[in-house]
């Protein structure tokens, strides 16, 4: 079992450490952010009101999401009972009727409540004993409720970017498999040889890459064809969700043979430049799993040879999702390290054993200077890992100037959403408003929008201050001028995080006369 809390290594509390490198003050706040820091602070003590507040704050988009894992599991409950599926009885898995011997219908689960309710605490986190480690049974769930999932990325979406927009949430970056079984069938075929350059041509002959690309693109329109009609876009009465933005990221199962994983990883790169609906590549399933220990470095030359290939698509990987007990001592020394130097990461998702990486200083001050983002799902870390408070190294981070995102991971396994992240950030680490709120511009500042950014230069270390063409013109204190107006019809990031402004220009008016 691993350990609840766990200290920091003396390590990295050392009064003799060498000092981060100094960062910049935040500037001062203005009579909007202080009236609003103001009522964050009198409110402290009041839980509805507090809850209330970091749901109505502006928290920018959530980077790191697993669609499948994002839908509350009672919905899941239900599309597994529309769907006519089956429930294995000892294992509590969806499968595919008809329901043989030790298997009953899911659709049972709509009139008897212990079935349904047994459902939902197989499926996620609920009731789940404090204090127990939850690493299986977190990443068990994806299996249990897999057959659900893959039958409907598009209703599954609807229902995340409803919660996402009522969330005050701007922006989505979520991950699905693409061409999932078909990826599987011509990795197999072209087999393992370790020559990354043949491993390519072998792939792109005769088309077989290519035509990968072309069905996930397909399962793409159909997603979006699905998500349109669930939620009444250009009708009358759309959804909430209909306006929000969403791009894919691409998710490769690191446990897989080396052949798979180098065919998945491909796809997503090449994808992510032929379709901009795709921005990124990402590695998923645990990070301790046997295979997943054994190649790491091996999947990190992968992706640093695929860059050059494919020097257009993003890279975000699940690095550092580990922590003493879980894997051996040596195992913790190298795996941030690598996704940044070798594979050349632009975001960390977790990142929480930096400080037993080797030269892990030195680290932390490679990450801020190039502004590699970690992505930071707090109630995740604590589920899965038991990492927490005082022993997660949000503070290391944020002190050596490492970009910080909040995130989401698996809300719907997790049973949370964002407001609980940013509360919980607010309240552990006692963060004002000032800090929230560049949090939230964080989260689309380091996203995979392309375009120009509204803020110039480095954010993290020296503050958000609009670039030249839109500078003493944000929402709430002035119209854009002619140049503004053309950055944000240029730059679809531009666009995003000035709709973020003016959201926080209406919060803000709103928190002042204590509301």
């Amino acid at each position: 079992m691993l350990p609840l809390l766990s200290a920091l290594p003396a390590a990295a509390q050392s009064p003799n450490s060498p000092a981060p490198e100094p960062r910049s003050a935040r500037p001062a706040l203005t009579g909007a952010e202080a009236r609003t820091a103001a009522y964050l602070e009198a409110i402290r003590q009041d839980p509805a009101r507090l809850r209330d507040f970091f749901r109505r704050l502006p928290k920018g988009g959530d980077l790191h999401n697993h669609l499948s894992g994002a839908v509350p599991t009672e919905y899941l409950v239900t599309l597994a009972a529309e769907d006519g599926l089956c429930i294995d009885e000892k294992t509590m898995t969806a499968v595919a009727a008809p329901c043989g011997p030790g298997k009953r219908p899911a659709a049972d689960a709509r009139t008897d409540r212990a079935f349904h309710d047994a459902l939902v605490r197989a499926w996620s986190m609920a009731d789940f004993p404090a204090g127990q480690s939850g690493h299986d049974h977190f990443f068990d769930a994806f299996g249990k409720f897999g057959e659900v999932t893959w039958r409907h990325r598009g209703k599954l979406l609807a229902k995340v970017a409803d919660g996402i927009v009522e969330q005050n949430q701007f922006y989505l970056e979520t991950l699905v498999t693409p061409a999932s079984e078909q990826a599987k069938k011509v990795a197999d075929e072209i087999g393992w040889n370790g020559d990354f350059d043949r491993m390519h041509q072998a792939l792109i002959a005769d088309g077989k890459l290519d035509r990968l690309v072309a069905t996930a693109r397909k399962e793409a329109d159909d997603a979006d064809a699905e998500f349109r009609q669930v939620s009444h876009c250009g009708t009358a009465h759309p959804a909430p969700g209909c306006g929000l933005t969403v791009r894919w990221n691409s998710q490769v199962s690191r446990g897989s043979t080396p052949e798979r994983v180098f065919t998945q990883m491909e796809l997503a790169m090449r994808l992510a430049e032929r379709d901009p609906r795709f921005s990124a590549v990402n590695l998923v399933q645990p990070e301790d799993g046997e295979s997943a220990l054994r190649d790491y470095s091996l999947q990190m030359r992968m992706l640093g040879y695929l860059h050059r290939v494919y020097p257009r698509a993003h890279i975000t990987l699940h690095a550092g999702e580990l922590w003493p007990g879980l894997v051996k001592p040596e195992d913790l020394k190298f795996h941030i390290k690598e996704a940044v130097d070798v594979a050349g990461a632009e975001r960390i998702g977790h990142g929480v054993d930096l400080v037993h990486e080797d030269d892990w200083r030195r680290l932390a001050r490679t990450m801020a200077a190039r502004q590699v983002a970690v992505e930071v799902p707090f109630s995740s870390n604590a589920q899965i890992l038991g990492v927490k408070g005082a022993a997660h190294p949000f503070t290391t981070y944020r002190a050596y100037g490492v970009p910080i995102v909040l995130a989401t991971d698996d809300p719907g396994i997790s049973r949370v959403d964002i407001g609980h992240e940013y509360q919980y950030a607010s309240t552990t680490y006692h963060l004002g408003y000032g800090e929230l709120k560049d949090l939230a511009r964080a989260s689309l500042q380091y996203s995979f929008l392309p375009g120009r950014s509204l803020w110039q230069g480095n954010p993290t270390r020296y503050g958000y201050h609009p670039v030249a063409d839109c500078r003493g013109q944000l929402p709430g204190s002035g119209s854009p001028a002619a140049a503004c107006r053309r950055l944000l019809a240029a730059s679809p990031k531009a666009a995003v995080e000035w709709k973020q402004e003016a959201a926080f220009a209406s919060f803000e008016r709103d928190s002042g006369r204590g509301r």
